[in-house]
């Protein structure tokens, strides 16, 4: 109730990507939309970088020799970890699929996590599971090797996580919803997947298109190293041109600035 009172009375709203503007005023219609700035989410490009380190892929049991699809998140419905493992049965025999998924949110979601994994792993033993949520050092090392990272996710405000992986220069597969096409260019830092979500619910309105479309866009890269390794490149690229912090806090400096001279503007 705070939060719905706050939001209408505020000079002005800060959201982290034009779909969550687009959410404020869907959600609160007495805001002005002149009142409401984007202003993205920042990495820090000195310690978001790619080594060529494969401790933390040893230690975890994923194979340093074989490329690799990655997803990186909580095990929540948001995240659609599931769709992934759902499309693992699309993709090209043995191919080598980790999953540092840790912390579910609700029982029901470990228990289905847990046998779609099992069902996964009947078809193909290459599925790792690292079943926590891993070190800093440990993540990057992840994202730098992989040839993939995999971002399913059913709704996203922004989608800092692919930043990470630009920024490590993986080249990235992920739904097409909410600030992710802002972050993510299709055909140049990686593939967007249609996602067509069930209005009476959180879910796609086909999830086995969905993880299908998955798998294509992903096996498209583990076939291609070259296209892999120019999406890559182009990803740290935009990282560091638009994500940057320092970049990020000039413009909220502004902002702050254009607030405290001009309230009521």
């Amino acid at each position: 109730m705070r939060r719905r009172i706050a939001l209408p009375r505020a000079c002005w709203t800060l959201a982290v990507s034009k779909g969550t503007k687009e959410d404020i005023l869907r959600t609160y219609p007495d805001i002005r939309p002149e009142r409401v700035h984007v202003i993205y989410n920042g990495i820090d490009l000195d310690e978001y970088q790619k080594t060529s380190d494969t401790t933390a892929l040893t230690k975890y049991g994923v194979d340093p020799a074989l490329p690799y699809v990655l997803f990186v998140g909580r095990i929540t419905r948001q995240k659609g970890v599931t769709h992934l493992v759902q499309a693992i049965r699309y993709l090209p025999p043995a191919t080598q699929v980790v999953l540092c998924a840790g912390a579910p949110d609700t029982p029901e979601i470990a228990v289905e996590m847990r046998q779609k994994v099992e069902e996964a792993r009947a078809l193909n033993p290459k599925v790792v599971w690292i079943e926590k949520m891993v070190t800093k050092p440990e993540v990057i090392q992840l994202y730098s090797n992989a040839r993939v990272f995999c971002c399913p996710s059913i709704y996203e405000p922004f989608g800092i996580i692919n930043l990470e992986a630009m920024a490590c220069r993986a080249p990235v597969v992920a739904s097409a919803t909410g600030g992710i096409v802002e972050v993510v260019v299709d055909g140049v830092t990686g593939h967007l997947v249609p996602f067509d979500q069930d209005q009476t619910t959180t879910l796609p309105s086909n999830p086995d298109k969905f993880a299908h479309d998955l798998a294509d866009k992903i096996s498209d890269l583990m076939g291609d190293p070259e296209k892999a390794r120019r999406f890559g490149e182009a990803g740290r690229k935009r990282v560091e041109e638009r994500f940057a912090w320092s970049a990020i806090a000039d413009q909220t400096i502004e902002l702050y600035h254009r607030l405290i001279t001009s309230p009521h503007t």
